[in-house]
């Protein structure tokens, strides 16, 4: 009987540890982004759709109603951060990025790849955030209003 207990036990103590694991984060350490994240089991994961910028001028039309690339990346990674918050989560949660990019007019319709690093930096891989996640950037052709210019979409993990 008491090898029965001591295995429990220990059975209980290894189940424990696996749950302890925490999320890793592999890459180049200067990089923007973590070029591989393993999530142990013992996490929720947490799916955000595809967020848009909102609106800074009702009475502009096109890009000017939503602002430049920063700008629009800036406002999606605050509403991503609202929604993350609903469910308990943070942005050092972020596990995995989807960033889609408008053809900047005003950049000869290439997307503003620079202006979304400026925006994406203010979040990830701070001092106070340091956390980076996956990711993977791309141009399209349209969103679904003139003038949007970005429009991303998250994986969070978070500790049960």
């Amino acid at each position: 009987m008491k090898r029965l207990i001591a295995l429990a036990a220990g059975i209980a103590a290894l189940a424990g540890a696996a749950h302890a694991q925490e999320i890793v984060r592999g890459g180049d350490p200067k990089s923007a982004i973590a070029s591989v994240v393993t999530v142990p089991a013992g996490y929720d994961t947490i799916y955000v759709s595809g967020m848009t910028p909102p609106v800074i001028d009702e009475k502009a039309t096109g890009v000017a109603k939503f602002g430049d690339t920063k700008t629009q990346t800036l406002g999606v990674l605050g509403r991503i951060e609202a929604a993350l918050k609903t469910q308990g989560a943070t942005m050092a949660d972020v596990v995995m990025m989807r960033v889609l990019l408008v053809g900047d007019p005003a950049k000869g319709g290439k997307m503003d790849f620079a202006g979304m690093m400026e925006g994406y930096k203010t979040y990830f891989g701070t001092a106070t955030q340091p956390n980076k996640p996956s990711r993977i950037t791309s141009q399209i052709t349209s969103l679904v209003a003139d003038g949007m210019l970005v429009e991303i979409e998250v994986q969070a993990a978070k500790k049960k």
